[in-house]
């Protein structure tokens, strides 16, 4: 069973279309990235929500995203 992936904003189970690369510089090594999905309507404020804490790297489409090693 395949699933579509879906948007890490909490309740919200549209499909995501955003990929969000982040990292906790107290937590992760520089290059290690993690990532949440976001849907549309979800972007902006989980960008924000990762941004004012110095967290965010990057924002890219879904369908553009390829993984980094170790993440």
């Amino acid at each position: 069973m395949t699933t579509d992936p879906i948007c890490s904003a909490k309740g919200c189970r549209a499909d995501a279309v955003w990929v969000l690369a982040w990292n906790n510089p107290k937590l992760h090594t520089p290059e290690r990235r993690k990532t949440w999905l976001a849907c549309d309507e979800h972007r902006e404020h989980l960008s924000q929500f990762l941004g004012v804490r110095g967290f965010l790297k990057d924002v890219v489409p879904l369908s553009d995203w390829e993984s980094p090693e170790g993440a």
